[in-house]
């Protein structure tokens, strides 16, 4: 009985571990997000390109959603569900962009009036 306890206990913080709902240091809870579902950005924390697709983004003030691959499991199945690869992956309103590409970013939000 204490074995399965024990495995129940287990696969419940591996859970909650994975999927971004504690924060990684404190084990506090995150607070709740704010969704921007036109511009969603799949990145990490220490990726240039994905820093630089933040500050283009920034810049021109598109609200985006951003989720990180590594730290969410929402991150990683939305990464993976776009063809995966490297980072950053842009969704704009379902037109995918793969790395920092600023005329492809510019292109697509200027045809959608997001920009």
């Amino acid at each position: 009985m204490k074995k399965i306890i024990f495995i129940l206990v287990a696969v419940f913080m591996f859970q909650h571990f994975y999927s971004g709902e504690f924060n990684m240091g404190t084990g506090q809870t995150q607070a709740a997000e704010v969704r921007h579902d036109n511009v969603i950005l799949y990145a990490t924390s220490w990726c240039g390109y994905c820093k630089k697709t933040r500050a283009f983004l920034a810049e021109n003030n598109i609200q985006h959603t951003e989720y990180d691959i590594e730290t969410t499991m929402r991150g990683r199945d939305g990464h993976e569900a776009l063809g995966g690869g490297g980072v950053p992956v842009l969704d704009i309103k379902g037109n995918v962009v793969h790395g920092y590409n600023v005329r492809k970013m510019s292109s697509i939000l200027r045809s959608l009036d997001l920009m």
